[in-house]
């Protein structure tokens, strides 16, 4: 759930912990979309693809 407005007159009771969690998640699906490849999905086996995931993965981890 996302959090409410600060000027909303009957705040609404979010998780804090939650929302980070999914921020982040959120964020790192946006640079993983930054790769081309990977956003037109360029191999058309499923096994290339993965490998292909799992090095952007690792080099945005690295980064």
């Amino acid at each position: 759930m996302i959090p409410p407005k600060r000027n909303r007159n009957n705040p609404r009771d979010y998780d804090q912990d939650l929302y980070k969690a999914r921020h982040l998640i959120e964020n790192f699906f946006a640079k993983l979309k930054q790769y081309r490849a990977i956003a037109t999905r360029y191999d058309k086996r499923a096994a290339n693809f993965l490998g292909a995931i799992y090095l952007a993965v690792s080099i945005i981890w690295l980064n």
